[in-house]
C-alpha cells in the first residue's frame, strides 16, 4: 500500500476502484448526466462509467455548468465516489462540494498512472491517499 500526501478541497472520506484518465475532464459534455457515462469518443475514458468510482483526472474544463452535473450525477446516485485532480480548479471544485464528494489535489503526477481498479482510499479531512495495487500489479 502506497500512502500520498495530498491538499483538502471538498471534505469527506470514500473508497472504491480507481478510474483514471490524463486527460481534463468536462462534466458538461463528457460525461452524461442521466447515465454517468464517458460520452465524448475523443475522451481516453469513452464508454465507461465513473459511477461510484475514484476518480483520478489532472482537472477539469470548461462550462460553468459542469457544476450543476457533478449535481446532478450525485442526485441520481451517478457520481464518482471521490475525485483527486492534480490541480484543481472551481468547476470541479464547487461541483465537489455541493454535492458530498470527496476531492483532493495537489498529488503527485505519478498518480495518473494508477492502473483503473486500483483499491484507492480518499481521506481529505486527513489529507492522504491510500493506494493498494493488487499483487501482480507492478505500477505504484
Amino acid at each position: 500500500m502506497r500512502e500520498v500526501p495530498c491538499h483538502k478541497v471538498a471534505s469527506g472520506f470514500a473508497s472504491g476502484p480507481a478510474l483514471t484518465t490524463r486527460m481534463a475532464i468536462s462534466f458538461l459534455g463528457n460525461v452524461d448526466p442521466r447515465t454517468g457515462m464517458v460520452v465524448d469518443p475523443g475522451h481516453e475514458l469513452y464508454g465507461q462509467k465513473i459511477s461510484g468510482k475514484v476518480l483520478i483526472f489532472p482537472g477539469g474544463k470548461g462550462s460553468t455548468v459542469g457544476s450543476y452535473v457533478i449535481y446532478q450525477l450525485k442526485k441520481r446516485g451517478l457520481a464518482p465516489a471521490a475525485m483527486i485532480n492534480l490541480r484543481s480548479e472551481p468547476i470541479v471544485a464547487v461541483g465537489a462540494i455541493i454535492s458530498g464528494i470527496p476531492l483532493v489535489d495537489r498529488v503527485p503526477a505519478d498518480l495518473l498512472q494508477v492502473k483503473n481498479g486500483s483499491f484507492i482510499e480518499v481521506d481529505s479531512d486527513r489529507e492522504r491517499v491510500r493506494i493498494r495495487t493488487f499483487q501482480n500489479d507492478p505500477a505504484l
